[in-house]
């Protein structure tokens, strides 16, 4: 592509590499299209790129440009979007690889605590009067645990993954600037193959992926990237004791992840007993390995001999005693390193380690037990000058295996409380017939003999049999590799209880007797949200589930619905309905003497709860950040938050930070809180009103959504194991997933913004401009929504929605206006109460926004173009289809928080 593709977007000096990295990329791009598909092709792919620049720099119609894009043949178009979505990667990657320039050259230029980062964290607790002991106990409190789902929205095969790494690991070589030129030019001619080698090969599998699938995907994250930089988190917490409090502290657990894949029922008929079984030794497996090639690398390291150099006699000891305790490894170790006591009692700690997957009597029972040898090694070498002769490899090793563990990642399991009732009362004939269900419940859960029977239904007792595989899992893998049980649709004290319930009949109880499972509600609709603290209240004064609770700790764990609220209620009532039940239920839980912790299910969207971290932490309601963050990363977050290690790292890094910053010193109130949740309150319920009489009453909006989208070429795309809907035909069965994705997808990203405009305008004819500008200057949770929205605005594109939108037929007549219409409110009133232009605080995102737009645009209207000749043609299999899944992953790429 043309080398001056830029002229038009303006860069500040210090993007002026990133401005470079995408030039010489784009170049690269366009040789390789070139080369691949010939000069024409290219020509036309730059005839449309300038064209989509045109349009939008003078203000065009959008009709110049579909006119461009109209009737190509199947394999052409997918041709010309694979092309526009190839730019697409490598400017994400360079966009990537620049945020990693920026952290480096301001560690080098200017020096001190990056924003953001741990140390700056220990700077201003230092600032704040705090000891070294004072802070070490509060990140003692900190427990991160990024949750690891399937929901894939951007499903691309692991072998495009590889070969997007090798074109970071080049860019990060060229970073140094200490390349010569001809280790550079065999840097750019390694990109160069592997957008080449990208190019042959086709961006999706056709074969629909499995939950092993799901699962492989997602391990490789925990056991790439977040594997390898897992101990340097801890050193630069470390290193930061050293500069600010001048010692070194034992440093306490303070991240662990957990996962839903294998065990997220939820709607999944793939998903049951067999997954959560396999998965968990799955992930066992996977991590005893990587524990066995650390050993082995350490074993090598570490060849001190007895005649140079001390060892403590407890090592002696305890290698005299696993050499007979194990003769067998034992008779393999070399001679030649007999006299290295470390080497020996390595290999003979990597034969219990690897034992564990065939549960070999002499392989350990615990990862305490394999922490406890590795902490004598790491205490001898201390103790006899081995420093840094090896102790620092061990301390790595030891700060991995207290993260993961010999299970990786905590196993959660999700059930419909619908399915979960069902369950019951197929295996409780009575439960039916009694006169007060709930009673009978609460006396199943309290340990009376449910009255068994045979189910029939093949679904449910599979549901039954998981209760049983979680017994069996916990005796074999341990408690900690199992997470939390989560109820979809909780709606009642009952669908709580009836968990226990069924666990007890698993057996799944403790030697007291009591459930040996954390059960979570999740409260996902605006009416579930609203009843919340009710329904809690209900709980916590059931003597059954009292009994429990303090069995566990007294401590009770509540998942919020950040998707399934926007869905149902609009974003605005969500997030305040989300605001509302956290303030009242910890009141609810302080009331009680109950510890309460959220687990916020966040997805990749605004619509879905996504937007900036560390903003979302910073404006949590006051109290409910106690140091603990359980959240969901799903779909392409977790590729472009922990794909490449030094942005895994700065992840990490910055959550921590910001959760034990608000822990250290939560903000202050505000007085005039309780005014401003009065007038949200009011906004609410007018853009509930507003969004529901669209969304919610009309029955031709259903159609019109199916129409106006390409929800039904996502259906068809192979993008994970879950269905697309729960199995009705409404708008309230289709997941949130696909409504959010299919509403990004036509450019019109309803879901991030219907309702804020009619709201806005309500505040400010009820409370005056002055006060709605105050609430959005000073308000927290205000603030951090007007920005997320503006960011869904601002990637929006109205005259592309419209020409979808016209493949609804008459409909367009009656729903576009509305939408155009609150579109337009919300875009200028956002404007009049930040009193800024759009994104202004933002630059490079505006930018960024810019950039892509020439490129997104050809894809959105050739994917709008197929999509009528697609239905026309009654939906078959074939070019078109591939085709249009090529359209949908090259936007989904553009404008990546999509799902």
């Amino acid at each position: 592509m043309d080398q001056d593709r830029l002229r038009e977007v303006e860069f500040p000096p210090v993007d002026g590499p990133l401005k470079d990295d995408v030039r010489r990329l784009g170049a690269l791009v366009g040789a390789m299209l070139a080369e691949q598909l010939g000069e024409d092709f290219y020509r036309e792919v730059e005839r449309l790129r300038t064209d989509a620049i045109r349009r939008r720099e003078a203000a065009l119609p959008v009709g110049m440009l579909f006119d461009a894009v109209q009737g190509k043949p199947p394999a052409e178009a997918e041709r010309l979007a694979r092309a526009f979505a190839t730019y697409f990667q490598v400017v994400n990657v360079a966009e990537r690889v620049h945020r990693i320039r920026r952290r480096r050259d301001y560690q080098i230029q200017v020096g001190g605590d990056q924003p953001g980062g741990l140390h700056e964290a220990l700077t201003r607790a230092q600032a704040l009067g705090f000891d070294a002991d004072q802070v070490l106990a509060k990140f003692a409190e900190l427990d991160i645990e990024p949750v690891f789902t399937a929901h894939p929205t951007e499903a691309v095969r692991q072998s495009l993954l590889q070969k997007e790494e090798e074109i970071v690991r080049c860019l990060l070589a060229e970073i140094s600037g200490l390349r010569t030129p001809g280790e550079s030019s065999t840097d750019w001619a390694r990109m160069r193959t592997a957008l080449t080698a990208g190019w042959q090969t086709a961006t999706l599998s056709p074969v629909k992926p499995g939950v092993s699938d799901e699962r492989d995907h997602v391990t490789h994250y925990l056991l790439e990237p977040i594997y390898r930089i897992l101990p340097i988190f801890y050193e630069v917490l470390l290193d930061g004791f050293q500069r600010k409090f001048g010692l070194q502290p034992d440093l306490p657990r303070i991240l662990r992840f957990a996962t839903w894949v294998g065990g997220d029922m939820d709607g999944n008929p793939n998903v049951g007993p067999e997954t959560i079984a396999e998965t968990l030794a799955h992930q066992r497996k996977l991590i005893v390995k990587r524990y066995a090639g650390d050993l082995h690398q350490i074993g090598g390291l570490l060849s001190q001999t007895e005649n140079l150099v001390s060892v403590s006699d407890t090592i002696m000891q305890r290698r005299d005693a696993y050499l007979l305790r194990l003769p067998a490894i034992a008779a393999q170790i070399s001679p030649r390193h007999r006299d290295m006591p470390y080497r020996v009692l390595l290999r003979l700690i990597r034969a219990r380690v690897e034992g564990i997957v065939d549960e070999r009597e002499y392989a350990y029972r615990s990862a305490s037990e394999f922490l406890d040898d590795l902490a004598l090694i790491e205490d001898s070498l201390i103790a006899n000058k081995g420093q840094h002769a090896g102790a620092f490899a061990v301390r790595r090793l030891r700060w991995r295996i207290r993260v993961f563990g010999f299970h990786l990642a905590r196993l959660d399991v999700r059930q419909d409380s619908r399915v979960l009732s069902r369950v019951l009362k197929a295996c409780d004939p009575e439960l039916a017939a009694h006169a007060e269900p709930a009673a009978r419940i609460a006396d199943l859960a309290a340990g009376k003999a449910i009255a068994a029977q045979e189910i029939h239904e093949p679904q449910l007792a599979r549901v039954k049999q998981v209760f049983a595989t979680l017994t069996e899992s916990r005796h074999r893998y341990g408690e900690q590799a199992l997470g939390l049980f989560i109820i979809s649709m909780a709606a009642s004290a009952a669908d709580v209880l009836t968990v226990l319930a069924l666990a007890r009949s698993g057996g799944l109880i403790d030697p007291s007797g009591h459930v040996c499972l954390d059960v979570a509600p999740l409260f996902e609709t605006i009416e579930d949200l609203r009843a919340a603290p009710g329904t809690m209240r209900a709980l916590f004064n059931d003597s059954v589930y009292r009994g429990h609770l303090l069995a566990r700790g007294n401590r009770q764990f509540v998942m919020l619905g950040y998707s399934d609220s926007a869905k149902d209620g609009g974003l605005l009532t969500a997030r305040f309905a989300l605001e509302t039940a956290q303030t009242s239920l910890l009141a609810l839980a302080t009331e009680f003497g109950m510890t309460l912790e959220f687990f916020h299910g966040r997805g990749g969207t605004v619509s879905r709860g996504g937007g900036k971290s560390t903003a979302a932490i910073n404006a949590a309601p006051l109290g409910t950040m106690n140091g603990r963050l359980r959240v969901t990363e799903q779909g392409e977050v977790i590729h472009r938050k922990f794909g490449i290690d030094a942005l895994a790292l700065r992840t990490l890094a910055q959550t921590s930070a910001s959760v034990f910053n608000v822990a250290l010193s939560p903000p202050k109130a505000d007085a005039r809180e309780p005014v401003w949740h009065e007038a949200m309150a009011g906004m609410a319920d007018r853009s509930l009103a507003r969004y529901r009489q669209l969304v919610g009453e009309q029955q031709e909006f259903v159609q019109y959504f199916r129409a106006a989208t390409p929800i039904d070429v996502i259906e068809r795309m192979s993008l994970g194991s879950r269905p697309a809907r729960r199995g009705g035909a409404a708008i309230r069965d289709l997941r949130a997933i696909p409504w959010v994705f299919a509403w990004t997808q036509s450019r019109c990203v309803l879901p991030g913004w219907f309702g804020l405009g009619s709201a806005i305008e309500a505040g400010i004819a009820q409370q005056g401009l002055p006060f709605m500008r105050a609430m959005a200057k000073d308000w927290r949770f205000f603030q951090t929504l007007l920005s997320d929205v503006e960011m869904v605005v601002a990637k929006s594109d109205m005259a592309i929605a419209q020409v979808f939108s016209q493949l609804s037929g008459p409909l367009h007549a009656q729903f576009y206006p509305i939408i155009q219409d609150e579109h337009a409110r919300t875009r200028a009133l956002l404007g009049e109460i930040t009193e800024r232009e759009l994104l202004a605080n933002d630059p490079r995102l505006a930018r960024s926004i810019r950039l892509r737009n020439p490129y997104v645009d050809p894809m959105s209207l050739l994917q709008a173009d197929l999509l009528a000749r697609w239905r026309a043609e009654d939906r078959p299999e074939g070019d078109l289809l591939r085709a249009l899944i090529t359209c949908v992953q090259g936007v989904s790429q553009a404008l990546q928080n999509t799902g």
